[in-house]
């Protein structure tokens, strides 16, 4: 259930102390600057809109100064700074002013962008990992991104033509989308993404790969699956969706999802004609009304 920022809050926990050396960073994981790194080699760093904050995000989400990451007492803090949009330790909301304690891996988000606290022996090592992940992987929700997904089904098109084995993709998008940006605003927006996201992911097996396609469209390959299980994968998720309580402040949105579902054939030769057949039967959902399955 997605709460604002007045709700209930993450406790303040103990952090271990940065090693010295100053081998501790924040990453950009999401939003501007996607991939670059500011070292906490001072006891402050603020972020925020101002050119002039040690750590600069240029977009409108971001209050001028919006919160900082202050090294205290052998520990790492997260504090915001009256900020309009608030500020997030691993989707708990700070208070205005409140401060939380960091560990590595941590995520902040500041307004719409994310970032990543690292720190270790080897923050280098750390960094390089974290630089791959938000290769395979979108930021905001966790999903593999769009070029891991067309790796994943070039590469298991391959083997099931191989073995004839059964292949099946779903698309999945929200339904009226621009209205909850419209009316509730792009952080809650992105709250729903996260949301659906975590939905989705409850649902897919390990051995299956759940995707973010662009925008607020996702992506589901359903391994050693055939056309009619993959239909009740697609209606037992988008029903899930459908009855979920997501919220903004105390008031309810109303969040569905249009799905297509396509099976892999063998006159398929590579992974964009079996998106496409799978987006066909997508816009046949969108078309014929929307929250519903096709395929």
């Amino acid at each position: 259930m997605l709460t604002d920022r007045d709700t209930p809050l993450a406790t303040t926990a103990q952090a271990a102390a940065p090693p010295e050396g100053g081998s501790a960073c924040l990453v950009s994981i999401y939003g501007p600057e996607l991939g670059r790194r500011w070292p906490l080699d001072r006891d402050e760093l603020v972020i925020g809109r101002d050119p002039g904050c040690e750590v600069a995000l240029p977009i409108d989400t971001v209050s001028r100064r919006h919160c900082a990451v202050r090294v205290r007492g052998g520990a790492v803090f997260v504090a915001d700074l009256g900020s309009t949009n608030g500020t997030a330790l691993n989707d708990d909301a700070l208070a205005a002013q409140q401060e939380l304690a960091l560990r590595s891996g941590d995520r902040i988000r500041v307004g719409s962008a994310v970032l990543k606290y690292l720190r270790g022996d080897d923050v280098e090592s750390l960094y390089h990992e974290e630089i791959y992940r938000t290769m395979i992987a979108d930021g905001l929700t966790g999903a593999a991104n769009r070029r891991f997904l067309d790796e994943f089904l070039e590469r298991e098109m391959a083997r099931c033509r191989r073995h004839r084995r059964p292949l099946a993709l779903v698309l999945f998008d929200l339904d009226h989308f621009k209205k909850v940006n419209d009316g509730f605003g792009h952080l809650t927006g992105d709250a729903v993404l996260r949301e659906v996201a975590a939905i989705a992911r409850g649902q897919v097996r390990r051995e299956d790969c759940f995707a973010r396609f662009g925008g607020e469209e996702f992506a589901i390959v359903l391994t050693e699956t055939d056309a009619a299980a993959a239909r009740l994968f697609a209606e037992k998720l988008r029903g899930t969706i459908e009855v979920y309580d997501f919220y903004a402040g105390s008031e309810r949105i109303p969040v569905t999802v249009s799905a297509g579902v396509a099976a892999m054939t063998l006159e398929m030769r590579d992974a964009s004609e079996f998106v496409a057949a799978a987006d066909a039967r997508l816009y046949e959902a969108k078309t014929a009304g929307r929250n519903r399955t096709a395929g």
